[in-house]
């Protein structure tokens, strides 16, 4: 998989756009809504393809135990973000979740609108 690819890839999700606040170093992915991050897509000295991505503390606990690949965050905190190196153990299915769920952690969240009871109605009488 390219940078692009993986690009590409964290754009399927709505309202979503890329950002280079580093200059071209890396790509970072926000969300529109609120402009938080939740992928950092660049490569390493060693030139590796990662991407990181934000994840509760529990999960990327446990990928760090299940995946070669997933590491702590890099340059992030270390217990709500992971890198996650492409190219290596992690399943297609398994990237694409990690993204999804990333994602859905800092996206807007929608109000709930609290109604008491009582329904206005626009009608005039």
């Amino acid at each position: 998989m390219t940078k692009r690819e993986l690009i590409n890839l964290c754009l399927t999700q709505p309202l979503v756009y890329e950002d280079y606040p580093f200059d071209e170093v890396a790509a970072v992915m926000r969300h529109s809504g609120n402009k938080k991050m939740f992928a950092l897509i660049a490569h390493n000295k060693e030139d590796r393809l990662y991407i990181n991505l934000k994840c509760d503390p529990l999960e990327a606990d446990f990928l760090r135990k299940a995946f070669a690949d997933v590491q702590p965050g890099w340059h992030m905190n270390k217990t709500h973000w992971n890198t996650v190196f492409i190219g290596g153990d992690i399943p297609f299915d398994e990237l694409q979740r990690m993204i999804q769920h990333s994602y859905d952690l800092i996206k807007p969240k929608v109000k709930k609108r609290r109604n008491n009871g009582t329904a206005k109605s626009n009608k005039l009488e």
